[in-house]
């Protein structure tokens, strides 16, 4: 059994310290693009002050042909652009494919300065991390890194599932997760062919009404993701890391992607991914707390300044525990207050 103290050792000579806390920064919005798409590059750093992370994508949604191409532009718009205080990050090829070596070779040798995080896709379980892990301990050493890169891992298969807590206990680089919807779906064999949101045939029905069996009877939609987003925002959280929703395919149905980010932010997510530049405004509204709950939090923690005791606000009593999620609310708020001066304004701080 691997000893404890080990995690906050180098896993190879010269390789930085591991990251003791996982750094919490505004991270509303995952914007994705394909560096072997010149428009997309050429939009990017533009797009860059208008997000808080942006991620070159490797794997999924680049055509095999165009593998290398993506490898090679991600390469240079990270060596030429300085991207402030928004997050680069890529997603690589999975492990098992015959890209992902060179992907994490060249890019942590070349440019791994500039990155924040490699997301990693298909993740199974703990065993793809301690690969992982170890590589890029060696690859930061000999490219002399002094900060280690982390690792956000997607969580895309049943098997990733099952074991999402080991994953999550794996090591001190797991930065977060991302619910990875259709790659899941289809790892299940769920019969829907949607990316993400819910189905109109998952659904429960009210009871038959006594005087009128024939009549109609409401449905209620159900949520096909809750139960994995659960389980992942609770791995997260033990370790301290920050779970993420994944894509919502439907870029024409604005109005569901924004009830299925709202979901996830409610359960604990602390942002989603845009696939499209229309995804990017409706993942910084649902990630960034309602001004109206801002201020009722702020109110709560001026009446209990420490939390200690109980008193009434508004004919509702607050003690020990609304006081921690008012705490959440209102950190949440000064932390995106700081980087973005339309909530900055909106909250008052």
């Amino acid at each position: 059994m691997r000893s404890p103290r080990d995690f906050f050792r180098p896993l190879a000579l010269g390789a930085p310290e591991p990251a003791r806390e996982i750094p919490v920064r505004p991270s509303r919005m995952i914007h994705f693009f394909d560096p072997s798409n010149p428009k997309m590059v050429e939009k990017a750093p533009g797009i860059a002050q208008k997000v808080d992370i942006i991620l070159g994508n490797l794997e999924d949604a680049v055509a095999v042909d165009n593998k290398e191409a993506a490898r090679e532009g991600f390469i240079a718009i990270a060596r030429d652009n300085d991207f402030g205080d928004t997050q680069l990050w890529t997603r690589v090829n999975s492990l098992d494919s015959p890209w992902f070596l060179d992907d994490l070779t060249r890019i942590v040798s070349e440019v791994g300065d500039k990155l924040d995080v490699i997301m990693l896709p298909k993740i199974q379980g703990a065993w793809d991390i301690h690969y992982a892990d170890q590589l890029l301990a060696q690859l930061e050493a000999r490219a002399g890194l002094d900060k280690p890169i982390l690792i956000h891992c997607l969580l895309e298969t049943a098997g990733g599932v099952a074991n999402v807590e080991e994953i999550a206990n794996a090591s001190p680089r797991i930065q977060g997760m991302s619910l990875g919807p259709a790659d899941l779906a289809a790892s299940r064999r769920m019969k829907t062919t949607r990316i993400g949101g819910g189905h109109p045939g998952y659904l429960v029905r009210d009871d038959p009404d006594a005087d009128n069996p024939e009549g109609p009877r409401a449905t209620h939609a159900q949520d096909l993701w809750h139960y994995t987003m659960a389980r992942m925002v609770d791995a997260c959280v033990a370790v301290g890391a920050l779970p993420f929703y994944g894509p919502f395919g439907a870029i024409d149905d604005p109005v569901g992607c924004e009830d299925q980010f709202r979901n996830a932010f409610l359960m604990g997510c602390v942002g989603a991914w845009s696939l499209h530049p229309s995804q990017i405004d409706i993942a910084r509204r649902v990630f960034s707390p309602p001004p109206h709950e801002v201020a009722w939090a702020k109110r709560v923690l001026e009446a209990l300044p420490d939390g200690s005791g109980a008193v009434m606000v508004d004919g509702k009593m607050q003690d020990d525990a609304s006081w921690k999620q008012c705490k959440v609310m209102v950190d949440l708020a000064r932390m995106i207050a700081a980087k973005d001066p339309d909530y900055r304004a909106l909250y008052e701080l």
